[in-house]
């Protein structure tokens, strides 16, 4: 079993496809509308057949609300794996990119920072390797 597909909410697919690629560097997998729905994924440069992220609208209540209360308790919606967090951190503040934590070592050869993705998430950048 492996995982190939998970989600992270938005409150607009637009800006978060611009955000997602051209900020953060995934690549756009799929992009289908069906009336009003619209199935938007993005994958890792490195990994393209790799697990896709869905970036869902948030228009569902129960959605909306789970976004705005993970938000406002400071909790990551999701977890992107670096091999250089400093690094990964300068270069996304270069870019205009809004830290609420900046990079810390929460334990041996752990670094994380978090970062506003504009659109109502948190996400966290983790050590990996």
């Amino acid at each position: 079993m492996k995982i190939i597909y998970t989600k992270v909410f938005v409150n607009d697919q637009d800006k978060a496809l611009k955000f997602y690629t051209q900020i953060l560097g995934f690549v756009k997998k799929s992009d289908i509308g069906a009336g009003d729905y619209r199935w938007l994924t993005v994958v890792s440069p490195e990994d393209q057949n790799g697990t896709e992220l869905i970036l869902e609208r948030n228009d569902n209540p129960a959605a909306k609300n789970y976004q705005k209360a993970i938000f406002e308790q400071s909790i990551p919606a999701i977890n992107f794996g670096v091999s250089d967090v400093h690094a990964e951190y300068e270069r996304l503040k270069n870019l205009g990119v809004k830290f609420t934590m900046q990079p810390s070592e929460v334990m041996e050869n752990v670094t994380i920072a978090v970062f506003d993705d504009t659109c109502g998430n948190l996400i966290q950048l983790q050590t990996i390797g």
